[in-house]
């Protein structure tokens, strides 16, 4: 693979030439090629993605609240014993 910046040489509007890799949360690696398409409709899956990554962590962090709150109400109960 070639440079691992990312280039702007030669762009249309709305395009981005990219270097690099993407890693998704399923630990999926999609690999875009040096001078390769960089479009608005790559944007909006990787928008997509990071709007289901966010929905994800925020369900995470409900349930560890959750959990706290158990573990809260079973070390009160645990200290009237």
């Amino acid at each position: 693979m070639g440079n691992p910046h990312n280039t702007t040489r030669g762009c249309e509007d709305g395009e981005v030439y990219e270097v690099g890799e993407i890693v998704t949360t399923t630990g999926d690696m999609d690999v875009v090629e040096e001078e390769t398409h960089f479009i608005s409709a790559s944007a909006h899956i990787l928008i997509r993605e990071i709007m289901m990554c966010n929905r994800d962590l925020q369900k995470i962090k409900e349930d560890i609240n959750d959990v706290e709150k158990r573990l809260k109400n079973i070390i009160d109960v645990l200290g009237r014993i």
